[in-house]
């Protein structure tokens, strides 16, 4: 396993002052949080692998500007739509390849506005998932707040239908924010859990950076080593979850710890 750090910590800075920003404070390994088509344009995305590259630095990750739409984008029942999603995902995919990441975060279907059904979401999830493999590049599925994926039960339907075929990503803060059992959620996912969004909390705040709060983490990191996990600990949390940039010093000591 290994540390790294979302660019989305100090949205809404913009991207590659993010970046040079937390290189400069000693991160080597990321997520990218993209925010816009214009930052996924080949010229650009080549300015971040140079910064990465020239820093000895690693993209493990991209998250999509678009997660918030794919519930109306990828997922619902306008077929045509989710054909010509995929095309836009493949702009995703491209983005992942020169920036050497192999993992797409999905956010998928909400659970107050489901349109079609949990079969049809699969066989939908499928095709992206084949379509990233064709890029050497992993959709996993996130545990997301008012999403179909805060259920533990509906994880475990997922693993069920797409076997080896579908991957997750386990996000601390969205389980606690959905009021499910965080040790649950990511059982669900078992040995298909491959990214970890690490966080901490509170009994006042859902959000907070790791070492802020009271999580057990170690007996997260007993149940990751269960399923044999060895990807990235992601630390991803809000700007106002903080408020100096010394604070993501301290809490990079804290995952490093674990490991």
């Amino acid at each position: 396993m290994q540390s790294g750090i979302s660019t989305a910590c100090l949205y809404p800075m913009l991207l590659e002052k993010s970046f040079s920003t937390l290189i400069a404070m000693g991160f080597r390994t990321y997520e990218v949080f993209l925010n816009t088509c214009s930052e996924m344009q080949e010229d650009y995305i080549g300015r971040l692998r140079k910064m990465a590259d020239d820093s000895g630095s690693t993209v493990k990750s991209v998250h999509p500007f678009t997660s918030g739409y794919e519930n109306f984008l990828l997922f619902s029942d306008y077929k045509r739509r989710f054909e010509d999603g995929l095309k836009f995902y493949r702009r995703y995919f491209r983005a992942c390849n020169l920036l050497g990441a192999d993992i797409l975060v999905l956010h998928g279907r909400r659970s107050d506005k489901k349109s079609i059904s949990d079969e049809e979401f699969f066989e939908r999830y499928l095709r992206l998932f084949e379509l990233g493999g064709e890029y050497g590049v992993t959709v996993a599925q996130e545990n997301v707040n008012l999403y179909c994926s805060n259920s533990s039960g509906f994880i475990r339907k997922m693993r069920r239908t797409c076997g080896e075929r579908c991957a997750f990503v386990f996000d601390v803060k969205q389980a606690v924010r959905g009021g499910t059992d965080p040790f649950e959620l990511c059982a669900a996912m078992g040995e298909r859990l491959c990214h970890v969004h690490i966080n901490d909390n509170s009994k006042t705040s859902d959000c907070l950076l790791p070492g802020s709060g009271t999580m057990d983490y170690a007996g997260l990191l007993g149940l990751l080593k269960r399923f044999g996990f060895d990807g990235c600990l992601m630390i991803e949390v809000y700007r106002k979850s903080f408020d100096s940039l010394d604070e993501l010093i301290s809490a990079k000591r804290v995952v490093d710890n674990l490991l």
